[in-house]
């Protein structure tokens, strides 16, 4: 878990057919009834009041039927009618959620019952819709426990004529008490559901829709699409305000239709599933995702096939035509991507700029018409990472890599994760640092991010360089900022063991490194630490010469950031120095030597192979597969090998610490200056200037044990508290606001500490004190929440329903 210090301070569808013969579409399944067949007016029209059809299969086979020609034809509306829930156990309303006419508009929302139904995965079929509103302005609504929200979701996504995942277009939440006066259908959690169909194309643009950037097997008249069809289908859920165990969901749109009125995406849609659409397995955006993925990280095609067809199998059953396509669509995409090049024009600035105009939705902000050249890329996975780990926690930055190697820096801003793992959620190609650049690049990711989600805030931004502005962080998010000093012990430690060959003098010269760092909570002055350690190693010529070219000149800078600046805790600083290492492997790639110096391989890079293995890491965590990726990806960084130490392997002794290696149980590594960030470790890991796992091991341990100095985190920390504690010269009002925050922030490290070492959660919620909310709140939302039309009401409550009319209705904020 991240320091709590580092948070602190810082309608249904419906299809029509006009062939010369009546086409009659009919399940392949058992029908309970048969369809009627009625003759109105010379018009014939199908009835199906006693029509419950089970489907097994999706696909639907076409049964031909020869009319006179005297007959006239109108189109058949046909759906599969799900089995009757408990809520409606009358037949002849099992299709009521789709017949509007026989709708009764009610304009309460007391009056909507609540219906659960019994099964344990239920959609839209399943429940009575009532109409909400006025004559001028209705909704189709249904009233749910909110405990179920999920199964209504997943039994929506199941819908066989068109499967698909909905996901969050927007979301907004209210605190519990925020509102002294609230109406009936005010929410405390608002998210807008959207068909992952929908909505780049409306269905403009012919036979092949423009959102389809290639095609997968050129013989057929259409192949299969990719997402963003258009769909329009989507709705909203909204957990009441004054019944928070009830959720109202709004149905805008039922049938996943684009614009013009035409099945977009599934086994009904003709134009997307050419000839075999009863072979044609169903790939979700998600299955697709997965398998690039694996294709990127050079996973072999077997192994790939086979957790393709495990994904297909969730909506078809296993075939072997099913699976022979699955092995070509796997065959086809692997070469597509194994074909495909970032060089799109041989010019890098031409190429560019063809992909920037290929890949607008993962874009937000370009700059290339004036100097200096700015590129922001976020994918929409990464916009998504950012609304759910961004919001009330810290982001990080890795500001300055490939400096020397790549024609521009990349700086990556990043989120921790629910393992507190560094997740790249925006990449900025850039040379410029100047404050007027970065307020550009910075208010442009925020507001894409507050169009999802205007409560979005962030409290904390944790920094690399000591050179980096601050100005437009705190102009922009509003945020305390951190500092970090994984970058400045990396590069101490590397050239440590690049240029001085004694083992001895590599850990006394970062002992004396670490004391520099230290001295600047201890009362000494630094510099003349930094005069002393000059001194004492002129000896060390190569080291001495580094040292004196690129740290002497700005020495000065990053001692007053260290000291102004609270910093970042070492598992924070892990966590970004594990994807630092990370991105290294990924780019600096001998095969890639060569194309360093072109933008368009490190969008490309940046955008498959990098974004690929964060999305694989993430999706083998939460769902639990990829055993061997979801374990790669825990360990990943020291702070996490560090926990599969035992304490019985670790050793402490007066100098230095001795820990038994995890792999050879029959060799030990020695720990010298225990308890400082700057340890020196004889593993090969910490050689090569990384943080290992026995220096956070031994550090955990030293925390506990007096005779150990405190970490540069803590004493940080302890020194803001310090300066918050000064008496004011003039004993003013000051000093209460003083003691007041900081009695405020101990009792929240305090508890953050209570919830971190606690095995039990239970007990730390009794612990916590009740929070009543007003008297004035209390009593509104117990008589609010009774309210129920009658003829004996108060006069009381008769102006309360009266003023509750007019509120601003639902379909006025679609």
């Amino acid at each position: 878990m991240i320091s709590g210090y580092d948070a602190l301070v810082a309608n249904a569808s419906s299809i029509s057919y006009y062939p010369a013969p009546l086409l009659v579409m009919a399940s392949v399944s058992t029908l309970w009834d048969t369809p009627l067949l009625q003759l109105e007016k010379g018009v014939l029209r199908t009835s199906y009041s006693g029509f419950k059809p089970f489907i097994k299969n999706p696909y639907i086979c076409p049964c031909i039927f020869s009319l006179p020609p005297s007959l006239s034809l109108s189109p058949i509306n046909f759906r599969p009618a799900a089995a009757p829930s408990k809520t409606n156990d009358n037949p002849s309303t099992s299709y009521s959620g789709y017949n509007d006419k026989h709708m009764d508009l009610i304009e309460s929302i007391h009056e909507i019952p609540v219906q659960n139904p019994s099964v344990d995965d239920f959609c839209a079929a399943d429940l009575k819709w009532i109409k909400f509103g006025t004559p001028e302005h209705h909704d189709d609504v249904a009233l749910i426990p909110y405990a179920r929200v999920d199964e209504f979701i997943f039994g929506e996504c199941s819908n066989v004529e068109a499967p698909t995942r909905f996901h969050i277009e927007r979301g907004r939440k209210r605190l519990k008490g925020s509102l002294l006066e609230f109406k009936s259908d005010e929410y405390l959690e608002y998210r807008l559901y959207w068909c992952s169909f929908g909505p780049e194309n409306y269905g403009e643009g012919g036979i092949i829709l423009p959102s389809r950037r290639y095609r997968l097997n050129t013989r057929n008249r259409a192949a299969r699409p990719q997402s963003m069809r258009g769909c329009t289908c989507h709705f909203v859920v909204k957990r009441l305000y004054a019944r928070p165990s009830l959720a109202l969901i709004v149905y805008n749109d039922r049938r996943h239709v684009n614009k013009s009125g035409l099945t977009c995406h599934g086994p009904l849609d003709r134009d997307a599933i050419g000839p075999g659409a009863k072979k044609i397995p169903y790939v979700g955006n998600e299955i697709q995702q997965q398998t690039m993925s694996m294709i990127y990280l050079g996973i072999p095609e077997e192994n790939v096939l086979e957790k393709h067809i495990e994904g297909i199998q969730r909506y078809c059953g296993s075939d072997v035509i099913v699976n022979s396509i699955a092995s070509q669509y796997v065959h086809k995409l692997g070469m597509i991507i194994k074909r495909s090049t970032h060089e799109l024009d041989l010019d890098d600035e031409a190429s560019v700029r063809i992909w920037a105009d290929r890949n607008k939705k993962s874009i937000f902000y370009y700059q290339e018409t004036t100097e200096p050249f700015i590129l922001g890329i976020q994918t929409e996975w990464q916009l998504q990472q950012l609304l759910r780990f961004g919001h009330h926690s810290i982001i990080a930055v890795d500001s300055t890599f490939g400096i020397k190697r790549l024609k521009y820096p990349l700086c990556t801003l990043l989120v921790f994760d629910s393992r507190q793992h560094a997740l790249p959620v925006a990449w900025v190609i850039t040379r410029s640092v100047s404050n007027a650049d970065i307020t550009k690049w910075m208010k442009a990711l925020l507001a894409r991010v507050h169009a999802v989600d205007p409560t979005w805030k962030v409290n904390g931004f944790v920094i690399d360089d000591a050179a980096a502005e601050t100005d437009p962080i705190k102009e922009t998010f509003s945020c305390p900022i951190l500092f970090s000093l994984w970058r400045v012990r990396r590069s101490w430690l590397r050239h440590i063991v690049k240029n001085c060959r004694n083992i001895e003098v590599q850990r006394e010269i970062f002992k004396r490194l670490g004391e520099l760092v230290y001295s600047i909570w201890a009362g000494v002055n630094p510099f003349a630490v930094l005069v002393k350690f000059t001194h004492d190693f002129v000896d060390q010529t190569d080291f001495m010469q580094y040292f004196t070219a690129t740290w002497l000149p700005k020495i000065e800078m990053w001692v007053t950031v260290m000291k102004t600046l609270p910093l970042a805790s070492q598992e924070a600083s892990g966590a970004i120095e594990a994807y630092h290492v990370k991105l290294k492997v990924k780019l600096f790639d001998d095969s890639h030597l060569g194309a360093l110096q072109r933008v368009d391989w490190l969008v490309h890079k940046l955008t498959t192979e990098l974004h690929s293995s964060y999305w694989l890491d993430r999706y083998a965590d939460e769902s639990d597969s990829f055993q061997t990726i979801k374990e790669e990806y825990i360990n990943s960084t020291s702070w996490h090998r560090a926990l599969q130490i035992l304490d019985t392997d670790v050793t402490l002794h007066d100098l230095f610490a001795k820990i038994v290696s995890q792999n050879d149980r029959t060799r030990v590594h020695l720990v010298w200056n225990p308890g400082s960030e700057f340890a020196f470790c004889d593993c090969e890991w910490s050689l090569r200037g990384n943080l290992c796992k026995h220096v956070v091991k031994v550090n955990t341990i030293c925390e506990d044990r007096q005779g150990y100095q405190s970490s540069t985190s803590y004493q940080s920390y302890q020194e803001i508290l310090m300066t918050m504690f000064k008496k004011p010269l003039d004993d003013s009002l000051e000093l209460d606001l003083s003691v007041a925050w900081l009695h405020q922030i101990h009792d929240q490290i305090q508890k953050l500490v209570e919830l971190n070492r606690s095995t039990d959660i239970g007990m730390v919620v009794n612990k916590l004190p009740l929070k009543w909310s007003m008297k004035k709140n209390r009593t509104s939302l117990c008589r609010r929440a009774v309210v129920r039309p009658c003829a004996s009401s108060s006069s009381k409550n008769t102006i309360v329903r009266k003023k509750s009319r007019k509120r601003r209705r639902l379909s006025s904020i679609r």
